[in-house]
């Protein structure tokens, strides 16, 4: 199993494991799963890996490099581990990683409506691949076997309703609640737009905003300087969140935040309307998700750039509109897909009990 996408390879996981055997966590050297996927007690196992796309010509020969020390050491690794079935959610690990599990039965799993040069490369050669929404074939090979599933989510998110939620973080149930979060890593563009709006958007609403650990120190000066006691009641900030993410989801009226692909499953699941802004560097991939989900008419979208002079009427035009936050609350929740972990972990185990049975057949 390897995971560009780490939550979603994490939720298919949770549903996976009372019904499989063993499992191998494959990650890259550095990144996020080092500290996270063993934490889980998970089995792991890191590797070089670096991207190529986009890179300049300096750093090119060296991920190059890294790419092929990935490659061996990934060989090493499936070889010895010996699985029935390859599981990716992409990243640019999962190229070497796939390469060295190419005689085994693979699923792929695209989080993104449009896949990434990885997933496109990975796609060729896919025995099974699956996809959050229909959108996706279309950026596809036709002859492919696509399936559509919906997001997966982890029970740490599904767990929460609105009550449990509000709970959890002391709300005002008599007050509508703005989630502004902006990834993993926090947006400190979206931080930078919000404060100056505090003092008037904490007259109409409970705020709940989670800055970023790298942005932490600026966003406690900002609650120190608010000027009255009310405001810093109704202002609820948090460097990051892991295990209660979901209860703020479930908490909120109205959410403000990037178009990553979780939004394709966070977001209908808990039919939460959403001011989305699109990470302006990272190609169109976000873009092409909070266009489908203002398509559907769950969100409506901001550039990065406008937010200054967007952001507030926005915010406020949604809070002042009760009837068309219910209109997008429905649209989400027609997007909303729950058992997407339940349908991904049975095509991965369908493909296991294939490779079991033909491996015993060449035995005999």
């Amino acid at each position: 199993m390897t995971g560009g996408g780490v939550y979603p390879a994490l939720a298919v996981l949770q549903t996976l494991n009372a019904r499989i055997d063993d499992v191998l966590w494959v990650g890259s050297e550095g990144g996020m799963e080092n500290d996270l996927i063993p934490r889980l007690s998970i089995p792991f196992k890191a590797i070089p890996a670096a991207g190529i796309h986009g890179v300049s010509l300096r750093k090119l020969p060296g991920n190059v490099r890294k790419l092929t020390m990935g490659y061996k050491q990934a060989r090493t690794i499936i070889q010895s581990f010996q699985p029935d079935v390859f599981f990716s959610t992409g990243g640019y690990l999962s190229v070497p990683v796939a390469r060295a599990a190419r005689n085994i039965p693979s699923v792929i799993f695209i989080p993104d409506i449009e896949p990434g040069l990885a997933l496109k490369t990975l796609v060729r050669n896919a025995d099974e691949v699956l996809v959050s929404v229909e959108e996706t074939r279309g950026y596809l090979n036709k002859k492919k076997n696509v399936t559509v599933c919906g997001y997966p989510l982890r029970k740490e998110i599904t767990q929460w309703d609105r009550i449990s939620g509000r709970k959890q973080f002391k709300l005002n149930e008599d007050l509508p609640v703005v989630l502004v979060f902006g990834g993993s890593k926090g947006a400190l563009s979206i931080n930078r737009a919000l404060y100056p709006l505090l003092p008037e958007l904490l007259q109409k609403c409970q705020i709940v905003h989670i800055s970023g650990s790298d942005n932490w120190e600026e966003t406690q000066q900002m609650v120190r300087s608010l000027p009255s006691n009310q405001q810093k009641v109704r202002y609820h900030a948090f460097p990051y969140l892991h295990e209660t993410m979901g209860a703020a989801l479930a908490a909120a009226d109205l959410v403000v935040c990037r178009a990553g692909a979780s939004t394709l499953g966070e977001l209908p699941f808990f039919n939460l309307p959403a001011i989305l802004i699109p990470y302006p560097y990272a190609w169109r991939y976000q873009k092409t998700n909070a266009d489908h989900l203002a398509r559907n008419g769950g969100a409506i979208i901001i550039k990065d750039e406008n937010m200054a002079k967007e952001l507030k009427p926005a915010i406020m035009d949604l809070l002042e509109n009760p009837q068309r936050l219910l209109e997008m609350e429905d649209a989400m929740k027609n997007l909303a897909t729950p058992k997407a972990a339940e349908k991904i972990a049975d095509i991965i185990l369908e493909s296991s009990t294939h490779s079991k049975q033909k491996g015993a057949t060449q035995h005999d």
